[in-house]
């Protein structure tokens, strides 16, 4: 008997010690190969760790220190993907732990991806910490889930939806802007624009995606920066199946912040619910939490929306929505800081399209070119999402390549969107003039410019990313012109989503009158 179970240990260890071999050995040298045969290669991989102690090396060095004022952010923001592209070109092998990616920057591949073959393809899983972060929402749902989910959000983005949102959106961005006059008098005063900008959108996100006030939102958002901080950890490190139910120290603060996060939204999504009491105004906006509730109710719908169907989609919208759009407004401003002449041409833009109206309407918002091409321009150069992954669900071929079912391809955004070969010579200037003719002819190909994602899963929330962005800056540049803080120091880096690493001091001057300094807490 005593063999039996000696033997039986053995054969256990055994069977254990082939399955990690075959994991992480024997497979991914399988997988090189096959890449390898078809001239894909790349970094050699590492047992267990793959490539991720030399990429997060290289990473953490490429932004240990600012940069000069250039727009030329690759070399700093993706760092590894632009030093192994100079050794084994644009379509190269990275290992993140024993999960092979396949760099793809090829617009017309791109194109297959997300359009002519996106149903080969799905997203990736993001890391646990993650997932709890931006919620098991839009970002994350796939197959007919999605696409219920999608169905019954939709109406929250439609434009003739998102033009009755412009009064509540104008009525943020006038008291923040109220605020920075007071704080300097009659003068100029510096602002902390990256602080300020996420206040601002998650106060309008509150009011217009939710149906309510900020202070109900306000805890949300605190504990989703929390979350931020862990999930931004965890993006680091190899991923270890299981290791999240551990109860390590970060997983145990991890957990108790997402208690906290779906208690929070709950009294909110409750709050809602009784002051509603089926007696909504159906002539005034729909926001994503009334519509979501609404379906919830709906006990015909054999795909009834559950409490936690809506708990998840909120935590999506605030993430999402909050950090897209503030980033994208501080990025802009911080370009036509360092650009004042753009400046100028947008504000005789607004003075010829609004006239003395210092807000603009729906209409007039449609009319403002210049402000659009500079807003596209700073989505091509800075935008917030650098980088995005898809995994192939079965065996596909994608362009002369063979990808294998299970293989992630990495779409550096970031670098398709600086690659001279389809944006020429002046790739890494700010030139909003190349938006002059619309975003399908700014570049040699259409499928070059993805801020927002292409395809069916295009980002839902983007019209109302970019009303809240133009209707912000169109109202602050009748009030104002600014430029760089002498302390602004120009430092990209990537928090989940594309930063200024120390921040961006502004200092701003009314129109038609110097120095004092404030922060939005």
């Amino acid at each position: 008997m005593e063999v039996f179970k000696i033997l039986f240990v053995f054969l256990m260890t055994l069977l254990l010690v082939l399955k990690v071999a075959l994991s992480f050995w024997w497979s991914p040298r399988k997988i090189e190969g096959h890449f390898s045969n078809q001239g894909i290669r790349g970094p050699p991989y590492r047992f267990f760790i793959g490539n991720v102690k030399e990429l997060v090396g290289m990473m953490m060095k490429a932004s240990s220190q600012p940069m000069p004022f250039s727009h030329n952010i690759l070399p700093r923001v993706l760092s590894f993907y632009h030093h192994w592209k100079k050794i084994y070109g644009a379509t190269f092998l990275v290992w993140f732990g024993p999960t092979v990616r396949v760099t793809i920057s090829d617009p017309d591949l791109i194109r297959e991806i997300f359009t002519s073959k996106s149903e080969f393809y799905e997203k990736n899983e993001s890391p646990p910490l993650v997932k709890q972060l931006e919620g098991d929402g839009l970002l994350s749902l796939k197959g007919e889930k999605w696409a219920h989910h999608r169905r019954i959000i939709s109406p929250t983005f439609h434009m003739e939806n998102l033009k009755l949102l412009i009064p509540i959106v104008a009525t943020s961005v006038v008291e923040m802007l109220e605020k920075w006059k007071t704080m300097g008098g009659k003068g100029e005063v510096e602002i902390e624009v990256s602080e300020c900008f996420q206040t601002l959108t998650e106060d309008i996100i509150t009011r217009t995606a939710f149906g309510s006030s900020y202070k109900d939102g306000k805890a949300v958002f605190r504990l989703q920066a929390q979350q931020m901080v862990l999930a931004a950890d965890a993006f680091q490190k190899v991923f270890i199946p299981g290791y999240r139910f551990f109860p390590t120290r970060r997983n145990i603060n991890s957990w108790k912040l997402d208690k906290e996060m779906k208690k929070s939204l709950v009294k909110l999504i409750d709050r809602r619910k009784e002051n509603a009491c089926g007696n909504e105004d159906m002539k005034g906006p729909k926001d994503l939490l009334g519509l979501m509730i609404r379906a919830s109710d709906t006990t015909s719908n054999v795909k009834n929306v559950t409490v936690d169907d809506i708990v998840e989609e909120c935590k999506t919208f605030f993430f999402a929505g909050k950090h897209t759009t503030s980033n994208l407004l501080t990025w802009t401003t911080i370009l036509l800081a360092m650009h004042p002449q753009w400046q100028v041409r947008a504000r005789e833009e607004l003075v010829m399209v609004c006239g003395a109206r210092d807000i603009p309407t729906k209409d007039h918002l449609a009319k403002l070119k210049t402000l659009t091409m500079i807003v596209n321009e700073s989505l091509r150069l800075y935008p917030p999402t650098i980088a995005t992954i898809r995994r192939a669900k079965a065996d596909v071929e994608l362009g002369a390549y063979k990808i294998p079912c299970g293989t992630e391809l990495l779409i550096p955004i970031l670098a398709v969107h600086h690659d001279q070969a389809t944006w020429g010579s002046d790739a890494t200037e700010f030139n909003p003039g190349r938006f002059s003719n619309g975003v399908s002819r700014a570049a040699l190909h259409p499928f070059a410019f993805i801020p927002f994602g292409l395809g069916a899963r295009t980002c839902i929330g983007q019209n109302l990313a970019l009303l809240q962005t133009k209707l912000t800056l169109a109202i602050m540049l009748t009030r104002f012109t600014f430029k760089l803080a002498p302390t602004y120091r120009h430092a990209p880096t990537v928090l989940m989503l594309l930063y200024p690493q120390y921040g961006a001091p502004i200092i701003f001057q009314p129109i038609a009158t110097t120095a004092t300094t404030a922060d939005c807490s």
